[in-house]
Formats: structure tokens, sequence, C-alpha cells
């Protein structure tokens, strides 16, 4: 008798003990799913003036990626712009590119890239570009054509009149920050204007009411996000100018 209660005991013990673990061992199989590492290709080839604030721009975007799942590949080589090259990655990014930095070839390529289904992101200088390549121009969105002097950089307000994008939706109606103000020249009438900067607020604005700082576009086959703001060093710490390029970045790459 003590043994049959010795077994029935031992059998209880072991039946609460694999219901007990079985949960665990379910949780510890369940895979997570991890949001795709997007590889995105910084361009910072300047042949005009070179912002020291370039540097600064990419290690940014590094340490942005590692938390946002992307990943930075810096070049200066106008050679990477090739069909083969290209295809690696699902956007590019102009970082502060100035003048002519792509030869026939290259551009070709890069054309090639947009219409099958790439994605480009430019940033500050990157409308100092390419001024004789209107593709580009209509690409980028506009070039730039002037900006205020003595101090080129200054406070200024911006008018957020798009609060639903990807870039915008963590700022208020109005964005109030130092940095170097581009007018331009050339804008395409078909991007979608995202912030406007209000020239009441600062000296040297020369667009008028009609001033886009930041803007985005589906344009030849690929998405276009560009911002005029990156001028300075300090703008890469500021978390509402991090959360603008994160925001631009994401929309460029569908997510």
């Amino acid at each position: 008798m003590k043994t049959h209660v010795k077994f029935i005991a031992f059998l209880l013990f072991c039946i609460s003990f694999t219901g007990s673990s079985q949960p665990q061992m379910q949780e510890e199989n369940i895979e997570v799913k991890k949001e795709e590492m997007a590889q995105i290709l910084v361009f910072t080839k300047t042949m005009g003036y070179r912002h020291k604030s370039i540097e600064k721009g990419v290690e940014t975007l590094k340490i942005l990626g590692k938390e946002n799942s992307f990943s930075i590949t810096q070049t200066e080589d106008s050679l990477q712009f090739n069909d083969t090259n290209l295809k690696k990655y699902d956007l590019i990014l102009f970082l502060s590119t100035t003048m002519d930095v792509l030869g026939a070839d290259q551009e070709q390529a890069f054309k090639n890239y947009i219409n099958n289904g790439g994605n480009y992101m430019g940033i500050h200088a990157a409308s100092d570009t390419e001024y004789d390549w209107p593709w580009y121009g209509k690409l980028v969105g506009a070039y730039f054509t002037s900006h205020p002097n003595d101090p080129n950089v200054r406070v200024a307000k911006m008018n957020v009149v798009n609060r639903q994008h990807l870039s915008t939706s963590h700022l208020n109606d109005t964005w109030e920050r130092n940095d170097e103000w581009y007018n331009y020249k050339n804008i395409n009438p078909d991007m979608e204007v995202l912030i406007y900067l209000d020239e009441t607020s600062y000296e040297g604005g020369t667009n008028g009411d009609n001033h886009p700082i930041a803007w985005y576009h589906e344009f030849d086959g690929g998405r276009v996000f560009y911002t005029g703001g990156g001028h300075t060093e300090e703008s890469y710490d500021e978390p509402d100018f991090q959360k603008h390029l994160v925001g631009g970045i994401n929309y460029c790459l569908g997510r």
C-alpha cells in the first residue's frame, strides 16, 4: 500500500513538473522577427565648398542606423555609381555634396537606379549639386541660389504644414532652430512641401511666401526626401533634427 502511495505521488510530481515547464519551453522557441537592416550609401563628394558638418553628419547617421535598422556606407568615390554596385543599396543619400560630382556614366547609372525603384535623400547642400543636369534638379526638388550673409547662420522659424509625414509627426506647427537657410530656384511644383520657412522671422530670405525647406515626392520610379537643414555640426545633435532625418529615411525606405 505504501509503495502505491509513493508511486502515485511520484507520478503527480512528474505531471506538475512537465506542465509548468512546457510554457517556458514554448516561449524559448518563439522566433523574434527583426526589421530587415536596410543598406544606405551616403555620398559626400564635394567639388565646391565643403561643409565641416559632413563628418559629424556621417557619424550621427551611423549611430541612428544602429538604433533604427539601417546600415551606413560612406563614399566620395563617384565610380561607386555603377549599375552593379548601386543595386546593393536601398537608398542613396547625398550629404552636403557640392557642384559637379558625377560624370556622364555615373549619372546614367544613378538614373537607372532611380528608374528601377531606388530611392534618394538629400541633406542641405545636396541642392547645391549638379546644376548642369536638369534631371537631378527635378529629383532633388530645387537648386540652391543664395543664403543670408553676416552671419549666414541664424535663428529662424519654420511653419510645419504637414505633420502626418514620418519626418514631421514629432514636431509642433512652428519649429524654431539655428541653421543656414537656403534660398532656392527651379522649385519643382510637383513635390509635396512639408515645411516652409517664415521669412519674417529672419533676414536674408528671397523666396517670399513660397519658401519650402523640407519636402518629399515620388519621382521617375523612386521615393525622394530632402531637407535644407544640416549646415552646422550642432544640427546633428538636435533630437528633433535627428528624428526629422530618421523619418525621411524611413519614408524613402517605404517603412
